[in-house]
């Protein structure tokens, strides 16, 4: 199996990404749902801290994914339709975007952010930036909750071509 990603098949690197992205997805939805329905419990105290360390790692993920994929356009399997390439950008778009306005809104709270040790904002004296953190506030949970459905739309669609015979089996491309 190659690094580079061919007219099969992904590549190594692509492959490394994906199901990276996968975990850190994972990983990201599960410590919102607990949140969610068990916010102060024993489990949300343990999770929580968690969250926004892995949404950086989900950030750097879908960035350099994303240069790869550039790299790779002329190589990668074709899109099976052209409501594949718009959910795949939705995906992508997505997962960009609800990190960002994490971040935004960390800035404007004034808090210091060191995901994994590594300074990547300070903290400041004053008053909050209250269009940053309105702006977190009202849609980076909204949109993550629809990036839950659109990531649930993916798995049910590559099962689903892969359980229909008269479907490309799309699964193989990137298992």
């Amino acid at each position: 199996m190659s690094v580079f990603d061919n007219q099969q098949h992904y590549g190594k690197v692509s492959r490394f990404f994906h199901w990276g992205m996968a975990i850190v997805l994972s990983a990201q939805f599960l410590t919102a749902l607990t949140r969610f329905f068990f916010e102060d419990s024993w489990l949300d105290k343990l999770l929580w801290g968690l969250h926004k360390p892995m949404g950086f790692l989900l950030l750097l993920f879908v960035v350099l994914r994303g240069l790869w994929a550039l790299m790779n356009r002329s190589r990668r399997p074709a899109s099976v339709s052209r409501a594949a390439v718009l959910g795949h950008r939705a995906l992508y778009g997505l997962m960009f975007v609800i990190p960002v306005l994490a971040l935004i809104r960390q800035y404007g709270s004034g808090r210091a952010f060191s995901p994994f040790g590594i300074p990547l904002m300070d903290g400041f004296e004053g008053e909050k930036i209250e269009w940053m953190v309105g702006l977190g506030n009202l849609i980076h949970g909204e949109l993550a909750w629809l990036l839950l459905a659109f990531t649930l739309g993916h798995i049910v669609m590559a099962l689903w071509h892969r359980i229909r015979k008269s479907h490309e089996d799309v699964l193989t491309r990137m298992w």
